[in-house]
Order: structure tokens, then sequence, then C-alpha cells
């Protein structure tokens, strides 16, 4: 079972730039690509923000902070990531754009051993798969916002996934980078956003029904169920671009009227009113 020391990171918006920072931090090497300039930029200042704000708050000593910014590389060339033993994708919940790079990947990767992972939160792994000719090295990775912070990751194995891929990417999650895995079969939304959608989407439906305020049902689930957040800044905390791409896919996949997403949601998506990322959702940022 060869070791990890090489990982490359395939986009670097909010995920992206966790899974790069906790990877060096882990003490491995870490070239990250972005689609074009001015988002590889946005996202190198994202990864150093973070680790100074962990300076700041005492969570990462000087050192280890320069330490973790000298690991990083950052590329707009995907054929840098050829030497790689594992890569994450981590763009937009896109299938079109997730398979075309899964392609690319193939391509690129040389080592056979090289691990091709994917961060997505809801489509198949099988597919991503099929997009390449080495299904059996493709594992489902699924880290939570934000990464440096949540323990949790979802491992997740398609049919074709190989038992030593699985493994490898088990040790790499819990001995690397010290999160806790939890597993998966390969269906859309996995376990916990197969729990967490329909339940942010109800939210949603109250709402809009008029039945309560945003403000009221978060409150409601905070001081009655002891949830740290409500339904509604949650979704707005993750995206309501991300909410509705995760309710399209799961719809897609099971046709259950619980995973459509309301018109709501729909409006505010075409709206541009994409939660704390574009300073307003169902609250204001």
């Amino acid at each position: 079972m060869s070791e990890i020391q090489r990982v490359g990171v395939v986009g670097c918006g909010l995920m992206g730039s966790g899974i790069a920072e906790v990877c060096a931090r882990a003490g491995l090497d870490v070239i990250v690509t972005e689609a074009n300039p001015d988002a590889l930029a946005a996202g190198r200042k994202r990864v150093t923000k973070s680790l100074d704000r962990a300076l700041d708050r005492g969570k990462l000593s000087a050192e280890g902070r320069d330490e973790a910014l000298a690991r990083l590389s950052f590329t707009s060339d995907l054929g840098d990531f050829a030497l790689v033993d594992l890569t994450v994708e981590a763009v937009a919940e896109i299938e079109s754009i997730k398979l075309d790079i899964f392609t690319a990947l193939d391509k690129v990767v040389q080592s056979p051993e090289a691990i091709l992972a994917s961060n997505t939160s809801s489509i198949p792994i099988m597919k991503l798969g099929m997009a390449t000719g080495r299904p059996e090295m493709v594992v489902g990775i699924h880290f939570f916002n934000p990464v440096p912070v949540l323990k949790l990751v979802e491992l997740v194995s398609s049919l074709l996934t190989g038992p030593s891929t699985v493994a490898r990417a088990a040790a790499f999650a819990t001995g690397t980078l010290g999160k806790q895995v939890v597993s998966s079969k390969d269906r859309a939304g996995f376990i916990v956003n197969a729990l967490l959608i329909p339940y942010i989407l109800a939210a949603i439906r109250m709402m809009d029904s008029g039945f309560a305020s945003a403000e009221d049902i978060d409150t409601g689930m905070v001081l009655g169920c002891a949830h740290p957040m409500g339904p509604l800044a949650l979704a707005d905390l993750i995206g309501l671009d991300t909410i509705k791409a995760i309710a399209d896919s799961m719809y897609e996949e099971f046709k259950e009227p619980l995973y459509f997403a309301p018109p709501l949601l729909l409006r505010m998506v075409d709206a541009g009113l994409l939660g704390k990322k574009s300073g307003r959702g169902f609250h204001v940022y």
C-alpha cells in the first residue's frame, strides 16, 4: 500500500481551499488548480487568510503556518498533476463539469496507483468512475465546511472501487488528516445530505407558505431541538445554489417529492441570493 505524499486539489473555493489547507498542515505537498488566474489568486488568498486566522486563535504556530504555506503550490495547468498520489476534485456541484475533470485527470495522472477522489456531496461515484479508464481507483472523500474545523469525512465507494483504494483513502482521512470517517453506499446524497436536505427543504416550504418567518423557524430548531444552527441559516452557510444542486441530484435518482427543490429556492438562486457568500439569502449578512 503506497503512502500518499503529494496531493492535487482541483478547485480552490470554500471547500477546495479548506481541503488544501488541511493537507498542507498535515505535512503533505499540495498542488492546487483553478480554472482561471483570478479564481486561483482568490483561492491562494483564502487559504492564506485561513492559516493566519488559525495563527491568531492559537491553533497554529507561526512556524506551522509558514511550513504549510511552503508546501502549497498553485497552477492553472492540470498537467502539473502528473505525479500526484491522490487528487481531490472540489469544484461546483455540476455533474458535467465533474465528469470532464475526471476524464482529464485520467489522462494526466501518471501513477496507476493514484487515487482519484471527489468531494461531491451528492453525485454518484460510479458516474465519475466511468468517466475514467480506472474506476477501481475512484472514490468519494466528502469533507464538510469548514474543512479545517469539522472532523467528519464521508467515504463513498462505487461498485467498482477497489478494496485497496478504500483502505488507502480511509487511512489518508483518518491517519494523515485526523478526520472521523463514516462509510456510505454509492447513492445520491450519501448519509448526511440524504437526511439533511429534506429537512432544509421542509424549512424552506414552511417559510414560503407563510407558516413562520425565517427567524422563528431557525430559533425554534436552535432553542427547541438544541441544533447549533437553524435550517435556513445552515442553507445560507452551505449556499443555496449548492442546496439546489444536491436536491436536484437526489430527485433525479429517487423521484421522491421530499427531494424536489421548492419554487422559492429556485427563484432565490435565479436572483443570485445564494446565502452568506453573496451577502443575502434567507438572512442578510
